[in-house]
């Protein structure tokens, strides 16, 4: 009996040994997956003018950064439990540690960049943007101090890789450094989302024509509260685990997932004002054909169809009439415009 207990005790311990590591090898794979479809469907949905702008490149470097995250995730994970007894070398380790910590300033970041949509550089006094971006600018440095100190403790922890996994438990449990951390991220997006969402509400709140218009403010208003709700979700699922569960497995796996769900909310954003403004420029790639429409006739050609005449007020991708535009004042629009190149 001992002969057969034995053998499935030590498969047993093997198995619980790599259970992590397949875990997050298996979510890396997954994330990583779905987010290197949405970035070709991203670039074929791009325009020359859309990959001129700033927040289009900084979803780029973010979608590289988080399949660099998948890369070393799997590399790491896999290294464990393929030869568990020879594991990636310690600076391999630390670096795959330092993109799964770090990255979310830079996510957070692009989030920051709509207010640039309210609030522009070459036509807002520098005293108030300096107000508005201040109290962000010194929360991440201070989210970026705390990281630091925790990283450099764990570093010292341990000479090599197989000591610095032995210590994940000590450096884990109710660590303040990284509590404060997320403690201060959900701080920041809470900022940065309801300074938006406010400032978005009172100088669009005028507007009370204007379907396609009002719609698309209103998916703005949708994207933006999803962009932050589910982060926030994990957030605070994380705070709960390492005040509460010693073991840093299934903390360090939402950390992983949380970073890929970051970025896929924020290029789920970007993509789709990019197929908007795909959209508008296959029409007007087609405005030459004998049967397209006839922008000033506002009639199909060969056809006798009437069709209204559109002009465009948020970054070139909402549409509205121009007898309602003329009638209502460009100037009610001009808080909503440029909004969708930022988001």
């Amino acid at each position: 009996m001992s002969s057969v207990t034995g053998p499935e005790a030590a498969i047993n311990a093997f198995i619980d040994q790599i259970r992590p590591c397949f875990d997050y090898i298996l979510a890396g794979t997954a994330c990583s997956a779905s987010l290197f479809t949405l970035l070709i469907v991203l670039l074929g949905f791009s325009t020359k003018e859309s990959r001129r702008r700033l927040v289009f490149q900084l979803n780029v470097l973010a979608i590289c950064v988080a399949l660099t995250l998948g890369i070393l995730t799997g590399l790491t994970s896999g290294k464990a439990i393929v030869d568990p007894f020879n594991q990636v070398s310690k600076s391999v380790y630390i670096t795959a540690i330092v993109f799964a910590l770090y990255p979310p300033l830079l996510y957070d970041s692009i989030l920051l960049t709509r207010l640039f949509a309210l609030y522009p550089v070459a036509s807002t006094p520098s005293l108030t943007l300096v107000k508005i971006f201040a109290f962000p600018f010194c929360i991440k440095c201070a989210r970026v101090v705390v990281l630091s100190l925790w990283l450099n403790d764990y570093i010292k922890s341990g000479l090599n890789t197989q000591s610095l996994v032995q210590n994940q438990v000590a450096s884990w449990y109710r660590n303040p450094n990284i509590t404060a951390e997320w403690t201060m991220q959900m701080v920041d997006n809470s900022y940065s989302v309801s300074f938006f969402l406010y400032n978005l509400h009172v100088r669009t709140s005028s507007i009370r024509r204007g379907e396609r218009l009002l719609q698309r403010i209103r998916q703005i208003f949708y994207i933006s509260v999803a962009n932050f709700v589910f982060p926030l979700l994990f957030n605070i699922a994380q705070i709960i685990l390492i005040t509460t569960d010693r073991s840093p497995y299934t903390g360090a796996l939402l950390l992983l997932i949380n970073n890929f769900v970051t970025v896929i909310g924020v290029l789920c954003a970007t993509l789709w004002f990019s197929g908007s403004e795909w959209v508008r420029g296959h029409k007007e790639s087609l405005s030459d054909d004998p049967f397209s429409l006839n922008p000033s006739s506002g009639r199909v050609n060969g056809a006798g169809r009437r069709s209204e005449n559109e002009i465009v007020v948020i970054g070139r991708s909402v549409t509205l009439d121009r007898a309602d535009f003329a009638r209502w004042g460009g100037d009610k629009f001009q808080a909503a415009s440029n909004i969708s190149d930022e988001v």
